[in-house]
């Protein structure tokens, strides 16, 4: 117990050592986390804007070797091009007579919300933990425009990578920061995580709602 306090509140002597173990692949990891949040419909859970924040703040500290010149164009294309293959998910699920017939309730809803708040759901929804995973996905199984979608999409993703990155490289200077950087870190992680988790509590005890009413 006492060593796992140790290493929870030394975490920045762990992490940094691991990215320059890491090198040039720690780019291509990363690249590969914010892809798979956003463009892989079974990793929503994964938190990609406290990847983002965090990875920014390491960047800011002196002894790293993350580049946050670097950092930022990675972010933005892993999550366009995520996004864009969730896109073409949504697209691809229309061809499916089985899948429409048993998805149609909510794909009529998602061509709906589309309807009425179509440009500002694709931006906005970026922002969002959980829903941004699944915004392509229904604008794609709701028939949006791809070249408007690709637009607005840009757009989204610019300012949720943008926001991030600079609040986290700003924090990451500051001294306070640095100098109590591992609990920042775990909180950080934990806001991300969070929302999933009673996400998946939701669901639990909808799917399971029956049996707790049971005699």
């Amino acid at each position: 117990m006492t060593q796992l306090v140790h290493i929870l509140s030394h975490l920045q002597d762990y992490i940094l050592p691991l990215f320059s173990w890491l090198g040039n692949w720690s780019y291509v990891t990363l690249f590969l986390l914010i892809f798979a949040e956003t463009g892989l419909v079974v990793f929503p859970w994964l938190p990609g804007e406290s990847l983002i924040f965090v990875t920014s703040a390491i960047a800011a500290a002196t002894q790293s070797n993350l580049d946050i010149a670097v950092l930022v164009p990675i972010f933005f294309f892993a999550a366009v091009l995520g996004d864009t293959l969730n896109f073409r998910i949504g697209m691809w699920l229309l061809h499916f007579d089985f899948i429409n017939k048993r998805l149609r309730g909510g794909i009529e809803r998602g061509e709906a919300f589309f309807t009425r708040y179509g440009g500002r759901a694709v931006i906005f929804g970026r922002f969002v933990p959980l829903i941004r995973t699944f915004v392509p996905l229904l604008a794609g199984s709701a028939k949006m425009s791809e070249r408007r979608f690709a637009l607005l999409n840009v757009i989204g993703v610019g300012l949720w990578v943008t926001v991030g990155s600079v609040l986290g490289y700003y924090f990451g200077r500051l001294p306070f920061v640095q100098a109590h950087f591992a609990w920042i870190f775990l909180a950080v992680a934990l806001i991300g995580i969070v929302p999933g988790f009673i996400m998946g509590l939701v669901r639990y005890f909808q799917r399971h709602s029956n049996h707790f009413y049971e005699p």
